[in-house]
């Protein structure tokens, strides 16, 4: 038999959660339902500006390139820091195809593919915007290569660490690892 519980996101707290696993046992599971949009809701066209705010002028010092976005994404609801985490992780789970990995590859297709070096490159196509994501995504054979940027995968956690002063733990709406997007490996 299975209890449903109706909690406010608002009344719930860490005594609250001890409780229920004192009650029901650790072994429970607790399942959350969000609204499909709330009004507070991260929208693409919003994350786009947040990449937007890259500062290109610091080339070479990533963690100066990444500030003004980490900044004003710091500024924001923390549910808008979980939602760009999600969105980005789309992006980059939508660039994860065999094609764009070989494109990746072309200047030395005898290289075996690093699943972190394919992963950074995703990264460097989303952090250079909506126009190139959007090039790339549909058309593989435009994937820059030998160009990463992993510090886009801290944008989020130091948001949320400016803004809390604790450890970002999120769990991503799509695993953006490499040979995560099974249909676009042909699996």
């Amino acid at each position: 038999m299975t209890t449903t519980l109706h909690i406010n996101l608002g009344a719930l707290n860490e005594a609250m959660v001890e409780d229920l696993r004192q009650q029901y046992g650790p072994a429970a599971e607790l399942e959350i339902s969000v609204p499909e949009k709330p009004e507070a809701w991260l929208t693409e066209p919003e994350f786009w500006q947040i990449i937007a705010l890259f500062d290109w002028s610091k080339t070479g010092d990533d963690e100066a390139v990444i500030a003004p976005a980490v900044a004003h994404l710091a500024k924001l609801p923390l549910s808008h820091i979980h939602q760009f985490q999600d969105i980005l992780s789309r992006k980059l789970w939508l660039l994860d195809t065999s094609a764009h990995a070989n494109a990746s590859l072309r200047n030395d297709p005898q290289a075996e593919l690093s699943a972190d070096y394919f992963l950074y490159d995703r990264c460097c196509v989303v952090a250079n915007g909506r126009d190139f994501f959007e090039k790339v995504l549909h058309d593989p054979t435009q994937m820059p290569a030998g160009y990463s940027f992993s510090r886009l995968l801290s944008v989020a956690p130091k948001a949320y660490r400016m803004k809390t002063g604790k450890d970002f733990v999120h769990v991503p709406a799509c695993n953006y690892e490499t040979y995560s997007n099974a249909e676009g490996w042909g699996e």
